[in-house]
């Protein structure tokens, strides 16, 4: 059998003569200073993301050249590349519209260049799951390495970070409990180190998640972005990453259905971000493992949330890495997980937490037997409303609003509730129920975090804090709140979102899973007829007619048809299957 070509020699350009590619591309390499012996080694390429728009990223120079250093150490030729680099709040409409951009990018990239294996590196919300998802298609061997969270500021002594402290802080300055100048004083202190949300945001989420995958070597998970042991779990994550090119492991060895499982929990266990299932379903997806919403309920029923963390709780990341990071969790729900797991380091996950270092004293991750929230920090809703599904966390909710039944105020697009939405003349009171349509994969486009809709400002002015929100869009991790996301299908494809209208009922029962418009099936089948799709000004071209003619509803990841595989048998975490 005819040895597949390594290092410099893979993926040689068609000039209709092998050697004469390879020829030109040692020529053209070596105006970089590379010696001959330094182009035998086997090539690690690294994924630079580094932007001047993204504070998440601002360490990624310094990680690339520790990630280098311990390529070098082991004997392998490190060289960094440029990808598509997003933050969430640089990105217009908003990152997840760009998020399959990236992970094309990242696919193709890996692809085009030699490379014996690949080290991903990113952080803010999408750039993880974009490289995964492009790593997962390429089939290289890869490893994860993240920029970690943000340290914590102080603001007259209240400790904060962003991003939980961002929403409740200007929620205050809407409500008019503090000042513009106050809130100015406020913005330079919620972000005061380079890194990503200090709160259990999806940033953070998708860390964990991604370490739970075993995609990322132990711990790296919640390290601060600013600290030196961060460095040095980059540099071991070079060395890892040269043993993997001679190892040729593919990421589909270590992504099964068995570690997507072991992530799902993950993300109930920290009361993680409802993005993570978007964004997992995505993942998964590339390599034909799909995500059954019945069974991430399930599993979120048996799994307690652990750990006490805004905006669910009450610390920082940081706050958990000094407890002992994913570990600490891991060990408490042990018995759930999928110990033979393979992991990128090449223990199982079992062996991985047999080596970890013993618990100590801390207040972060609860025990078991003492959760800050049991049932499931993520619930799956289903009903006429949403027939695919929607999503609440109830962990970040008001308890006493997780049953309700109240008068539907809605808005039919983003820009009508920023019209609307603040005006005097709107009709809504606190027991009413926030409709937002339009805002879904489709609708905006892109599905943004425009589900935290905010309190309309005659109310947050009488204290109102909490109200039923409901939409077809996303949420960010670090908002909080009584919050339905993810209504599926969306209003834009004609899902029965589309359909209700301002004084309609709809009854939320959290507990049943339900979610129920109450208004008889022979009107709703009158306004079916009677609706049309809304119009998308600018269409007709480019990346945003290939993203609207290709993307997938939320319970699908929200990926592009294309660019997934047909399923595998059994190929569902759970055992779930769609019929």
């Amino acid at each position: 059998m005819k040895e597949k070509p390594a290092g410099l020699k893979s993926g040689l350009v068609s000039y209709g003569d092998p050697e004469f590619s390879l020829f030109l591309r040692k020529s053209f390499i070596k105006s970089a200073g590379y010696s001959d012996d330094a182009l035998d080694r086997p090539i690690v390429g690294i994924t630079n993301t580094y932007s001047g728009y993204n504070g998440c990223h601002r360490t990624v120079p310094e990680l690339v050249e520790a990630v280098k250093r311990g390529v070098m150490l082991a004997g392998a030729l490190p060289i960094d590349f440029p990808t598509i680099s997003m933050h969430e709040s640089f990105s217009h409409p908003t990152s997840m519209f760009l998020r399959n951009l990236m992970a094309i990018d990242v696919e193709e990239m890996i692809r085009a260049q030699p490379m014996d294996a690949v080290v991903l590196i990113g952080g803010c919300d999408k750039t993880v799951p974009a490289l995964l998802m492009g790593a997962a298609s390429a089939g290289v061997p890869a490893i994860l390495e993240v920029t970690g969270p943000m340290m914590t500021g102080s603001h007259r002594g209240e400790r904060l970070a962003a991003c939980t402290d961002c929403r409740r802080q200007w929620a205050r300055f809407r409500a008019g409990e503090i000042d513009r100048e106050e809130i100015d004083a406020v913005s330079g202190r919620l972000a005061p180190t380079a890194g990503t949300c200090g709160v259990m945001g999806t940033a953070s989420t998708m860390a964990l998640a991604a370490e739970a995958l075993g995609m990322m070597l132990p711990g790296g998970a919640t390290i601060p972005a600013v600290q030196s042991e961060r460095l040095v779990h980059a540099e071991e994550t070079g060395r890892r990453a040269a043993a993997l090119a001679s190892e040729g492991v593919p990421p589909a060895r270590i992504m099964t259905r068995e570690s997507v499982e072991n992530a799902l929990r993950v993300v109930h266990a920290v009361g993680g971000s409802t993005n993570a299932l978007v964004h997992l379903t995505a993942v998964a997806g590339r390599l034909g493992i799909e995500i059954d919403l019945d069974a991430f309920d399930r599993i979120g029923r048996e799994t307690p949330m652990l750990v006490d963390l805004k905006p669910s709780g009450t610390k920082y990341m940081e706050d958990l890495h000094r407890a002992g990071g994913l570990a600490t969790v891991l060990r408490e729900i042990r018995g759930l997980l999928n110990l033979d797991c393979e992991t990128i380091d090449g223990r199982t996950l079992g062996q991985v937490l047999d080596a970890a270092p013993a618990p100590w004293q801390q207040d972060v991750v609860h025990q078991a037997s003492d959760p800050v929230f049991a049932g499931g920090a993520v619930r799956v809703l289903r009903g006429n409303l949403a027939p695919r599904g929607a999503l609440i966390k109830q962990s970040a909710a008001s308890r006493e609003l997780l049953e309700h039944r109240g008068r539907a105020v809605v808005f039919e697009s983003l820009e009508d509730m920023d019209r609307r939405l603040d005006s005097p003349e709107l009709e809504v009171s606190d027991d009413d129920v926030l409709v937002l349509k339009n805002a879904g994969p489709v609708g905006a486009p892109g599905m943004p975090e425009a589900g935290y809709i905010p309190i309309p400002k005659k109310l947050a002015a009488r204290g109102v804090k909490d109200m039923v929100r409901l939409s077809d869009a996303r949420m960010s991790g670090t908002a909080f709140g009584t919050i339905v996301l993810h209504v599926t299908p969306e209003a834009a494809v004609g899902g029965p979102l589309a359909l209700v209208r301002d004084g309609d009922v709809i009854r939320l029962a959290t507990a049943e899973g339900r979610l129920e418009l109450e208004v008889d099936e022979a009107e709703l089948a009158r306004r079916r007829d009677e609706w049309r799709p809304p119009e998308h000004p600018g269409a007709e071209r480019g990346y945003k007619k290939l993203f609207l003619e290709q993307v997938l509803q939320a319970d699908e990841g929200c990926d592009f048809a294309f660019l997934k595989p047909g399923p595998t048998a059994d190929s569902k975490p759970g055992g779930g299957v769609r019929d």
